[in-house]
């Protein structure tokens, strides 16, 4: 399988979809830990995820995030990837029946899009204006606490020495609290049936 990712794209998510027969499902999360794990360790991983269906007979899915197109290729081009890769497919009770690489912010929503229906394509991320709306809902919550609470204590201190304390804290509240809060109050907004 090749890979188009840019060679200066921001970071990757890589989003696949695995259809595994009933019985296996133990077996399946003992492969897909194995690979998710051997990716988290490789250079450049942001972390990985494994999201169980959402309902019987629909497909597992499996996220792996890279900080850029260089770490992506790397890992994409790896033999432990090959070797996990190879493993999983001579057990023969899953198969890929979706595979999409995300750039960027896109990556964000890929655990929000749910299955597809049967015989229809995996849900990828919303389209950008939907993205848009939804980061500015989950950003100017976070924005207003943090000029009330953190900036009047930082104050004193030059505008760098401000940016670099408070964008873990911005980042953290995004990623961790903000977005999945309003991904999950807008699901069927963002992602309709």
């Amino acid at each position: 399988m090749t890979t188009t990712v840019r060679e200066n794209s921001d970071r990757i998510t890589l989003y696949i979809t695995e259809q595994v027969d009933a019985g296996h499902e133990e077996e399946f999360k003992a492969w897909a830990r194995g690979i998710l794990e051997a990716a988290a360790a490789h250079p450049g991983s942001a972390g990985t995820g494994l999201l169980p269906p959402s309902g019987e007979g629909e497909p597992w899915r499996l996220l792996l995030h890279f900080e850029d197109a260089a770490a992506f290729r790397s890992w994409h081009e790896s033999p432990v990837r090959a070797a996990c890769l190879a493993k999983g497919r001579a057990d023969g009770y899953h198969r890929m029946v979706g595979r999409q690489e995300l750039l960027g912010v896109d990556g964000w929503f890929a655990a929000t899009a749910g299955p597809a229906p049967a015989g229809e394509a995996p849900k990828g991320p919303p389209g950008r204006w939907k993205m848009w709306i939804v980061s500015t809902l989950a950003i100017a919550p976070i924005t207003s606490v943090v000029n009330l609470f953190l900036v009047p204590h930082l104050s004193a201190l030059p505008v760098l020495a401000r940016t670099v304390l408070m964008a873990p804290v911005i980042c953290f509240l995004m990623v961790y609290v903000a977005i999945p809060l309003v991904t999950k109050g807008l699901r069927r907004w963002i992602f309709p049936d």
